[in-house]
């Protein structure tokens, strides 16, 4: 058993992820703003006894409650969940800035969302609002290079072979670097939201000006 103790920081994202809020969701309820509960969450930041008190009434919960951890769950069952996937059968996705790849798309309700993604957009400006969804992701740069930009980071350029993990309660943004034309990507974004795909789908509609393009299956560029 591990005896050490959480940080505030793991207590309110713990509390938060039980809830199925996205930061956004959390700040409207308790109104801290959301920069400020992401660096407590990163352990870059403290809250006062002031506003511990506000979150706790905000939420309707005692101070005792704000700071439970949930007891261990037992094990889980094994679903014996298989999927194989290939770009033929992936369900692409076309807007201005990127072409999405989605895999395993025959498997339902997944708490990892798999993506390959191909990268055209060439400056966050030409990319426009950075976007922001419940849980993680991982990216992987498996051809050109990629320019990362976050809320809350300074810029970094990504290469071949070189990968990045963040939270993406955070705004972000994936342009291809100066000097490549396209890159491509793979993506594994996770979330205790079981209808993150739709969540995924929906950001893919605003991404495309709400033009309302279908999803193609196995269509090659």
């Amino acid at each position: 058993m591990n005896d050490e103790q959480p940080t505030l920081g793991q207590l309110m994202r713990g509390l938060r992820q039980r809830n199925d809020w996205t930061l956004r969701e959390m700040s409207e309820k308790t109104g801290i703003p959301v920069s400020t509960l992401s660096k407590v969450e990163h352990d870059r930041l403290t809250l006062t006894y002031d506003k511990l008190v506000q979150l706790s009434q905000r939420l309707g919960l005692r101070m005792s409650e704000l700071f439970a951890q949930p007891e261990e769950a037992g094990a889980a069952p094994v679903t014996a969940r298989r999927s194989i996937s290939s770009p033929e059968s992936a369900v692409r996705v076309e807007t201005p800035n990127y072409d999405y790849y989605y895999l395993c798309t025959e498997l339902r309700h997944k708490r990892m969302i798999p993506v390959v993604t191909r990268i055209r957009a060439k400056s966050v400006e030409e990319f426009g609002e950075l976007v922001r969804h419940s849980g993680e992701e991982y990216i992987h740069v498996l051809e050109g290079a990629v320019e990362v930009h976050t809320e809350f980071y300074d810029r970094i350029t990504l290469n071949k072979g070189e990968c990045l993990y963040i939270d993406s309660d955070m705004g972000h943004a994936y342009v291809a670097a100066p000097g490549c034309d396209e890159a491509v990507v793979l993506g594994v974004m996770s979330s205790p939201d079981k209808d993150l795909m739709n969540a995924l789908m929906n950001l893919h509609h605003r991404d495309d000006g709400d033009q309302g393009r279908e999803p193609a299956r196995g269509r090659k560029s």
